[in-house]
């Protein structure tokens, strides 16, 4: 069984797993409409990726006998300055989002919940892996400067290993 104050915690991130999806579906948008149509699916697929976090986490919640709660969901940023904005706004959410799961951690610890802390393991994991790949595209538009933003947005799939956004 769940514990309460765990449970409050998950239940949290269901909402912010859901944010996260919408704001980087905003960034897509924006990438499309701006003619970036490499950023564009780059971002439909992490919008993709976001949304499948959500459901970890309702499942999960569900299994261990508590209940997910369907948030509604705070509308995200949806204009942009430029490429570097974009991604400064990504690598600054992903760092909150690491957070987010340092603080799940910690109230599992409090409550000497160890499945769910091992459970969470995947998602500190994940956002180890997710802070490196922006802030590397973070460092790939500092060294490119204003430039060669059509050469970065045909290779940024690369990044991803070419995985195609599922909206297509």
């Amino acid at each position: 069984m769940l514990n309460k104050n765990v449970e409050e915690a998950l239940v949290k991130q269901i909402e912010k797993e859901a944010y996260s999806s919408n704001f980087y579906l905003a960034m897509a948008v924006w990438a499309d409409t701006n003619g970036f149509e490499g950023t564009a699916k780059w971002f439909y697929a992490q919008a993709d990726e976001e949304r499948l976090h959500m459901l970890k986490f309702i499942k999960y919640v569900n299994e261990r006998g508590g209940k997910s709660v369907i948030p509604s969901i705070e509308q995200p940023p949806y204009d942009y300055k430029d490429m570097k904005e974009v991604f400064a706004k990504t690598l600054e959410h992903e760092q909150y989002v690491t957070q987010l799961i340092n603080d799940i951690i910690a109230v599992c610890v409090e409550e000497k919940d160890y499945t769910t802390q091992t459970w969470m393991q995947w998602f500190v994991n994940e956002q180890i892996e997710e802070e490196a790949s922006v802030a590397a595209i973070n460092d790939k538009l500092r060294i490119l400067g204003d430039h060669s933003l059509y050469m970065f947005d045909r290779d940024i799939l690369a990044m991803r290993g070419n995985t195609p956004a599922s909206a297509e």
